[in-house]
């Protein structure tokens, strides 16, 4: 039996008997009565106070649970284990690599606890990425899952402490993780601390706009850029998650998006805050999802509209007794989506975000009148990005043509001039890690520049047409990917779909589109053999002609069996477009 067994705290003696159960987090001396200087952690202690016997864990592939009580024990001894690391200092990295389990709940507030930097790596990217960017924030621990410690570089320095977890919770006595936990507890004792297991031991919080955490883009154009986000846009943005997603104490959050993906879009602190549970889940596999939806008590789950097929498309789909949120972001679910979603008690919420925003940050909100529109119609009017989050300021969509140095003209409120997204405010990052030209690219006139472009509608409510790379001029024209995707997946053979520009010597470029056939496509093209292709052109360009403009119909048609993504969902354009520039 693991050491850390010893000390978890038993059911059946919570809160410690005779004793009060205290969890207040240090404060600094210099800070005035009237101000709590923000931290994400404080959700934890508080769940912990409040509801100590709550789960706040649940893992069922590796059986075991954690209550808010016992899970504040040992996320205490991690920050004690980190804050004992030699050499360690505030603003230290902590790289962690793993999918999503509770080593990496855990960092989420540890590090941050022992004034450390939480930088989450993408497990799914290559060797050559992860080592890339170990290099570049320089760890002083990597903390890795037994599956993935292959990714860890042979000639780590010495000087970096790596621990490998085997995703036990205290059922292994070999598991190393583990091991470091009963360390963090044993200094934790050595602090001569008399009471129950309070934080006093750790240091207080001094700066909430000290960086607290590190997550890396997805580098489609070049090397990745290392995000940094604060304490106080932490604690706000996981605050608007828990407001804007309806989260309460009852809530059961299961871990399908990635935990490594912009810190969970804030998740693992918004379900603390709420005092809600969160459900493990170390892969995307459909059948424990569906398990976790019928037995579990889910309520909410996020993922892009491709993970959202996989699960719309699994043999035990069935409609839920209860609702569940899922929120969406990538791409807006199609009517065809939107309709099966609806029909199994999945409640699509449209969102939109990026790395450098916490992930997403605004939304479209509901209005009941939608529900007397066609399914096409009201999927049109959830695809909306609509308005910002609650704790955030204002979205702007502003002219690309205004000189340097120039004041923002925002495009007008008319649904068709294109522009720029731009942000500024409480969810909008500090800055990239070690990059002053990129931070400075991205932020002149004191707003955060996305990239994306798109229009304004007369209710203020932002819509995206493009990212300003993928937006294809046929002839002088721009033509919306996004809008052409979306009328593409309106048809019936199609499941998924993505246009890149493709070189014509006529119009400058025309619209080359890439399509993964639906159940009915297959089974209507099974026979035709080489001239599936074309039969599916003629039979799709009929049907976009009547929805859109001349210029903005595919000109050439690619089927694929699947559809390049990213290990988060996205699908991957630049792949399709080297496919292009072979042609």
């Amino acid at each position: 039996m693991s050491r850390h067994t010893q000390y978890r705290p038993p059911r059946s003696s919570t809160p410690p008997t005779g004793r009060p159960f205290e969890l207040r987090i240090p404060t600094a001396p210099d800070v005035p009565h009237y101000k709590s200087v923000l931290t994400p952690v404080s959700f934890l202690l508080r769940a912990a106070l409040t509801r100590p016997t709550k789960l706040a864990i649940v893992h069922p592939e590796r059986g075991y649970h954690f209550t808010y009580e016992e899970w504040a024990a040992r996320v205490l001894s991690l920050t004690m284990a980190l804050l004992h690391v030699p050499g360690w200092k505030r603003g230290d990295r902590v790289a962690m690599i793993c999918p999503n389990v509770p080593m990496m709940a855990d960092a989420h507030y540890a590090v941050l606890a022992a004034g450390g930097i939480l930088t989450p790596l993408n497990y799914r990217n290559s060797k050559k990425e992860i080592h890339w960017i170990l290099q570049h924030c320089q760890p002083s621990v990597i903390m890795v899952d037994e599956q993935y410690v292959d990714l860890v570089p042979l000639d780590v320095p010495s000087s970096v402490k790596v621990v490998v977890s085997k995703d036990s919770g205290g059922q292994d006595p070999s598991d190393a993780y583990e091991a470091f936990l009963d360390e963090g507890y044993q200094h934790w004792q050595a602090s001569n601390r008399s009471g129950p297991l309070d934080w006093l031991a750790v240091p207080p919080v001094q700066e909430e706009d000290a960086t607290c955490s590190l997550c890396y883009t997805s580098g489609t154009t070049g090397h990745p850029k290392g995000v940094e986000t604060t304490l106080r846009g932490s604690y706000l943005s996981a605050l608007s998650n828990v407001i804007e997603s309806n989260v309460t104490g009852e809530s059961v959050y299961l871990w399908v998006l990635p935990m490594f993906h912009c810190c969970g879009w804030t998740f693992p602190w918004a379900m603390s805050a709420a005092m809600g549970t969160q459900y493990m889940l170390r892969s995307v596999n459909y059948d424990r999802i569906w398990d976790a939806l019928l037995h579990g008590g889910v309520t909410h789950y996020s993922g892009a509209p491709t993970v959202q097929l996989g699960v719309v498309n699994h043999p035990k789909a069935c409609r839920l007794p209860q609702r569940v949120c899922v929120t969406v972001a990538a791409s807006a679910p199609t009517a065809t989506l939107l309709r099966r979603m609806e029909s199994l008690n999945l409640l699509p919420m449209h969102l939109y975000g990026l790395t450098e925003t916490y992930g997403p940050s605004c939304r479209r909100f509901f209005e009941p009148a939608w529900l007397a529109l066609p399914i096409e119609e009201r999927a049109k009017e959830q695809a909306k990005q609509g308005h910002a989050y609650v704790t955030g300021d204002e979205v702007r969509v502003v002219r690309r043509d205004v000189p340097p140095g120039q004041p923002l003209q925002d495009v007008a409120r008319d649904g068709k001039e294109l522009g720029e997204i731009v942000m500024r405010g409480n969810i909008v990052m500090k800055q990239y890690y070690k990059d002053p030209t990129a931070t400075s690219n991205a932020t002149h006139g004191n707003y955060f520049h996305t990239g994306d472009l798109a229009v304004r509608h007369p209710g203020g409510e932002v819509q995206i047409l493009d990212r300003g790379k993928d937006i294809i001029i046929s002839g002088g024209e721009n033509v919306s990917s996004l809008m052409v995707e979306e009328e593409l997946a309106a048809h019936p053979w199609i499941e998924e779909c993505a246009v890149v520009a493709r070189p014509d010597p006529k119009w400058g470029e025309c619209v080359h589109a890439f399509v993964k056939l639906s159940a009915v496509g297959r089974q209507t093209l099974a026979d035709q053999g080489a001239k599936k292709t074309e039969m599916l052109s003629s039979e799709v360009t009929a049907f976009c002609r009547v929805k859109m403009s001349g210029f903005a119909v595919p000109k050439w048609f690619t089927i694929l069996d699947e559809l390049p993504k990213s290990s988060t969902g996205k699908i991957q354009k630049k792949d399709l477009r080297t496919r292009v520039a072979k042609l």
